[in-house]
């Protein structure tokens, strides 16, 4: 898949950087880890220039967070409530926790999202929560462009600075990328296991 995407932009140039961060958001094939250092790769080579780059992978991971953020807040944090009554066991939550999530978000939203797009699988989760709680559209596309275009400039550099020695990122992204993503899977069994129904206080 790295041959591929890297054939893919070094044809279509901005526009491959663009549409594959928008796929890694929508559905993550490919994981920005490799995007953007093979990106980067283009840049030190002179087919593409760094800021560029870093323009077209913030643009196109945008459009895909703005999509989850719209379509959470079409359907509405009401409308998910059935979802969660039925479904709650295997997401681990209840409308306790749903509720006290909203009140993480009314304080500490902005914050949420801008760490949630610096962390792997994360970075296209947090939409979600974000527009289902409805967090206000300004509000949201602020903090996760700033977010979404720090990740996309630290990994285009590294792979602009190292030029073709994308073995070397990968040494260090993949290790940390595979930690995040473990300790996620992790949280996630340790909450089935304690997992129980509860019920916000009257």
């Amino acid at each position: 898949m790295a041959d591929w995407s890297f054939r893919l932009i070094e044809q279509t140039g901005y526009l491959g950087v663009f549409f594959l961060m928008f796929l890694e958001t929508i559905f993550p094939p490919i994981p920005s880890e490799v995007i953007m250092p093979l990106a980067g790769i283009s840049a030190a080579r002179g087919t593409l220039t760094l800021w560029g780059v870093i323009a077209s992978g913030t643009g196109g991971a945008m459009v895909g967070n703005l999509f989850w953020y719209l379509a959470a807040r079409v359907v509405g944090l009401r409308r998910f409530k059935p979802f969660i009554d039925r479904y709650g066991r295997w997401l681990t939550m209840d409308w306790y926790d749903v509720e006290k999530a909203e009140r993480l978000f009314g304080r500490f939203g902005p914050v949420v999202v801008f760490v949630g797009r610096l962390l792997p699988t994360v970075r296209s989760l947090v939409s979600v929560p974000a527009g289902l709680l409805n967090m206000r559209l300004r509000t949201f596309v602020i903090w996760s462009t700033v977010g979404t275009a720090g990740w996309t400039a630290l990994l285009a550099t590294a792979g602009w600075a190292l030029g073709r020695r994308f073995g070397e990122i990968e040494k260090v992204l993949g290790p940390l990328s595979t930690a995040v993503i473990f300790a996620i899977v992790a949280a996630y069994i340790w909450r089935q296991l304690t997992w129980r129904h509860r019920h916000p206080p009257a």
